[in-house]
């Protein structure tokens, strides 16, 4: 049976300072592995490094500060199809504005998209959720919360926001439910604007056959990257959790790894790319909502479960193609092909960056606000 009420509450971020104390105590008191000298990141994150981030994260960061930002902004809760959902709901001064669901991946949340509300929000009605089993959409309503289902909780919630008719952006775990969102729904959504798009050879004779330099290049990073985490998070996601729910060093440090492998440039320091504050807030909300399982059960849903419902066993790599309108936005970093996105998606924007990484909202956001605004007004 479907659990689902009609009832939108306000919502406030407040800590209880008995957790910021915790915290502060667990930092302080860290057992530091030793590492091999002369090997910088190449076998993970450095611990010098991470005990000065842990440091200035005990000492330093003010997360009051940051938990007063964000409640500047309008946020809800509600419960759809048995599954919490917060988000924030930022509406344009324009009343014709489109409305604009955004989705954000993982390491991320709704946080990510800070910098793009304002500008955004010339244009658009802003829906902005953490999905679900991240951050306040917890818990998780229980197995089978794939890409499919959490594209069906999601337009769900734009229909009781009363958006008959909307866009979607996302990126990373976000470009795969947006598309979700389309196929669900084609008749409500506009079109679908991605970044970060991962793309697939499929077993078709021919399809790596005549792919230019760039796309080669592409296709050999994708195969070389270090996948350690998506192994870890798609095959044993709550027995790594473990360690990451107890030890803020160790969600830190799984957390910092991603922002340093997937910003640009790659041989930086993560915070050369992205504010050390706006990294830590992310970090900070994944230890007080104590996610670290819920948010990685979605890579597990979509790669190694078995089909609880309907609704659940999204293919990461096959998928019917979608006839919804789809804009892709391609960073330095990314390594999309096009020739494969086409196959399973309605290409009708391809925008080339060659700069900015995988975290475009927060490392380019005049560039992903630039694109998004010209592939709406083109399809909307």
């Amino acid at each position: 049976m479907e659990t689902t009420t009609q009832e939108i509450l306000p919502f406030r971020i407040d800590v209880p300072g008995r957790q910021l104390d915790d915290l502060r105590a667990r930092l302080g008191n860290t057992r530091w592995p030793s590492d091999l000298p002369g090997v910088g990141w190449s076998r993970g994150v450095p611990v010098d490094y991470l005990r000065d981030l842990a440091e200035y994260w005990r000492t330093g960061y003010d997360w009051r500060a940051r938990e007063r930002e964000l409640n500047e902004h309008p946020q809800f809760r509600t419960t759809i199809d048995g599954q919490c959902v917060h988000f924030l709901h930022v509406r344009s001064a324009r009343p014709d504005a489109l409305p604009l669901l955004l989705l954000h991946g993982w390491p991320g949340g709704f946080t990510d998209f800070l910098d793009v509300l304002g500008p955004l929000a010339e244009t658009f009605h802003l829906v902005v959720p953490s999905l679900p089993g991240f951050g306040f959409s917890t818990p998780l309503a229980g197995p089978g919360m794939g890409p499919a289902r959490m594209a069906r909780v999601l337009d769900l919630l734009m229909d009781r926001l009363g958006y008959g008719r909307y866009g979607v952006h996302g990126y990373d775990t976000g470009a795969w439910v947006a598309p979700e969102i389309g196929k669900l729904a084609p008749e409500r959504v506009v079109g679908v604007h991605v970044n970060a798009m991962i793309t697939f050879p499929v077993g078709i004779d021919g399809e790596l056959d005549g792919l230019t330099e760039v796309e080669q290049r592409r296709w050999e990073r994708m195969q070389n990257f270090n996948d350690g985490y998506l192994q870890c998070n798609s095959k044993r996601p709550q027995t790594v959790a473990y360690g990451l729910h107890d030890s803020p060093a160790g969600q830190l440090a799984w957390i910092v790894e991603k922002f340093k492998e997937l910003t640009v440039p790659e041989e930086a320091l993560p915070e050369d790319s992205i504010d050390r504050d706006r990294i830590l807030t992310d970090v900070s909300l994944y230890w007080f909502t104590g996610t670290a399982a819920s948010s990685a059960q979605v890579y597990y849903e979509a790669m190694s479960a078995e089909p609880a419902d309907a609704w659940a066993g999204s293919d990461w790599s096959v998928s019917p193609r979608s006839a919804v309108p789809t804009g892709v936005l391609v960073s330095a970093h990314d390594v999309t092909i096009r020739r494969w996105a086409e196959r399973d998606h309605d290409i009708v924007r391809w925008t080339e960056l060659g700069a900015g990484g995988h975290f475009l909202a927060m490392e380019a956001p005049d560039l992903l606000v630039e694109d998004v605004r010209a592939f709406f007004g083109q399809v909307g």
